[in-house]
């Protein structure tokens, strides 16, 4: 039986096709070839950041870089001084960032959010969506009601700009039947056996396809990839930096999505979601080596040109994030305030650092970990 496609994107699509799929629309050599490619890269990643002794290193910021990346895809930017710098002042920052500044980190704390929601728990279930987009949007409104007449349209300036490409499901218990149906095959294993990478696709496509709430959902459909791939031991943390390979491919990206509820084309969705995951997942396992190089080169040089006390410790805290205080540093007790500075400017003389002032206050920038996260 074919996939019963979308006859009319101006109307709500209550006949959106249940899952799971069937097997002759995703079981294909080419997308069984490709799988195998994904699994490795993600098999390499998962081997390499487990032996890694200080996860810091990896947790702040790789997951820095991902919020920036999906929210880009969203049209969402900032600067990296003015990201590093409100990411620096976390949890309490001496002056409110901007609102793409904000909109970011609300995306990095909800996918620390939904990572702690799901440990312990055996399912995914209705409110760990709910509680992701609500962190993403910093609201308390939760499933679209079937009076939000919502409609995806085409962006841009060209001659199709504000056309209704889209229109998801609406009416009294759609959303929650579509969600419920969703999870049921996120979660079973034993009824649904389907590789969780592939699930992970055709799960993202369904959310989007269903389209629950009124703002937010590419965002929160992209923390759903990461913490299905965690949540089923792929991964240990939500590290893979997937959205970077959205925003570098963004037009096949909405394309592949249109194509499967336009032409019932899982083959190009599916087949876009693995490229996505091979290459992110070698991106990051690069970085991560980069990281570690570029921390035991800093280590080297710190512990021969100077005298520092307790060099390791000061060169894995800078490690952990791209801007780095003497606030920091005396928070980890690690010196006094006047050490701390004395310290900090010293690095700067050697080139580890650089020292900024923005809005009138001091930060430093660790040059190399900046340099592999701009790559």
């Amino acid at each position: 039986m074919s996939y019963l496609i979308n006859p009319d994107r101006t109307r709500p699509w209550n006949d959106l096709p249940d899952l799971p799929l069937a097997a002759s629309d995703f079981e294909t050599v080419e997308v069984y070839a490709q799988l195998a490619k994904a699994r490795a890269a993600l098999g390499k990643l998962q081997g390499r950041s487990a032996v890694i002794p200080n996860q810091g290193l990896l947790i702040n910021t790789i997951s820095l870089q991902e919020a920036k990346a999906s929210s880009a895809i969203e049209n969402i930017f900032t600067t990296d001084d003015d990201l590093y710098r409100a990411f620096s002042e976390q949890p309490n920052p001496g002056s409110s960032p901007g609102g793409a500044v904000k909109e970011i980190l609300r995306y990095r704390e909800a996918l620390w959010h939904g990572y702690d929601y799901l440990r312990g728990r055996a399912d995914f279930d209705r409110d760990y969506f709910v509680q992701v987009y609500q962190q993403i949007k910093q609201t308390s409104d939760g499933l679209r009601p079937p009076l939000a007449l919502t409609h995806i349209k085409q962006g841009g300036t060209g001659p199709n700009a504000g056309t209704v490409v889209y229109t998801p499901p609406r009416g009294p218990g759609i959303l929650e039947t579509k969600l419920a149906n969703l999870l049921d095959f996120l979660n079973d294993d034993a009824r649904y056996p389907v590789d969780p990478v592939l699930k992970m696709a055709i799960g993202h496509y369904q959310f989007e396809a269903i389209h629950p709430f009124r703002d937010g959902n590419g965002r929160t459909g992209r923390v759903l990839n990461i913490h299905y791939l965690t949540h089923k031991g792929l991964l240990d943390f939500p590290i893979l930096f997937l959205s970077k390979y959205i925003v570098a491919h963004k037009e096949g990206y909405y394309a592949a999505l249109a194509g499967v509820s336009q032409r019932g084309d899982w083959r190009t969705w599916l087949l876009y979601m693995l490229r996505a995951v091979e290459s992110t997942a070698a991106d990051t396992y690069t970085k991560i080596n980069d990281i570690v190089a570029a921390k035991e080169a800093v280590l080297q040089a710190v512990a021969a040109d100077t005298r520092l006390e307790r060099p390791d410790q000061l060169v894995t805290l800078l490690f952990t994030q791209p801007f780095t205080t003497v606030k920091h540093l005396t928070t980890a007790r690690l010196y006094v305030e006047n050490t701390a500075r004395k310290y900090l400017n010293q690095l700067t003389t050697l080139g580890v650092l650089e020292k900024k002032t923005l809005a009138g206050h001091h930060y430093y920038l660790n040059l190399e970990l900046h340099r592999i996260l701009s790559e």
